[in-house]
């Protein structure tokens, strides 16, 4: 499999009439398919591990609200939204701020500016600093407040792999404002490990 055939094109995405005929047994996919990939990291950070049933689902639904039925409209998102799908080697996540009233935004926002670059991966001693989307970081990032959304990926060695591989592994952040850490379920690690061999 070549790099470029993990990325969606334009003919992965269902019309909106198709769509619609798949999209219940979809949903039931991407839910358990999240449920291996979502990790919580303290009280108000989740981790969603990206692959590209996840990225394509996001598509949909977003082609599916706007009603984007064009291939130029399509391929916008495309655009947007292939990059967060892991190559070989990667592995790519959402990070959620789950900040669910105004005070918390208001407390939060503005500490935690940076968290972006503050999630790490611990593996059998080496710790991997994660690295923001360039795309999206510019649009999420600010000096006096940070958003509650933020795309970020790791890059692993051959090496580091088969470290991951081994176990244990565990996700931290490590921001001046915001410490916590959990070790992987063995069942996201596996998961994980199919992105990080494809």
């Amino acid at each position: 499999m070549t790099l470029t055939a993990r990325k969606l094109t334009l003919d992965d995405i269902a019309d909106l009439r198709a769509y619609e005929r798949e999209r219940q047994a979809f949903r039931e996919h991407i839910k358990a398919l999240k449920a291996k990939r979502r990790v919580q990291v303290g009280p108000i950070t989740t981790f969603v591990f990206e692959n590209r049933d996840t990225i394509r689902f996001q598509v949909q639904e977003m082609a599916r609200v706007e009603k984007i039925i064009t291939d130029e409209g399509i391929q916008a998102e495309l655009d947007v939204y292939n990059p967060l799908i892991p190559e070989p080697g990667q592995l790519s996540a959402t990070l959620f701020l789950e900040l669910t009233t105004k005070e918390a935004l208001r407390t939060w926002l503005p500490k935690l500016v940076g968290i972006e670059r503050a999630a790490v991966l611990r593996v059998a001693g080496d710790e991997l600093a994660c690295v923001p989307d360039e795309r999206h970081e510019e649009q999420l990032t600010r000096d006096d407040v940070t958003a509650s959304v933020h795309y970020v990926r790791w890059e692993l060695t051959p090496e580091q792999i088969e470290k991951f591989a081994l176990g244990p592994v565990e996700l931290a952040i490590v921001h001046p404002s915001y410490q916590a850490s959990v070790e992987l379920p063995v069942t996201t690690t596996a998961e994980l490990l199919q992105d990080l061999r494809a």
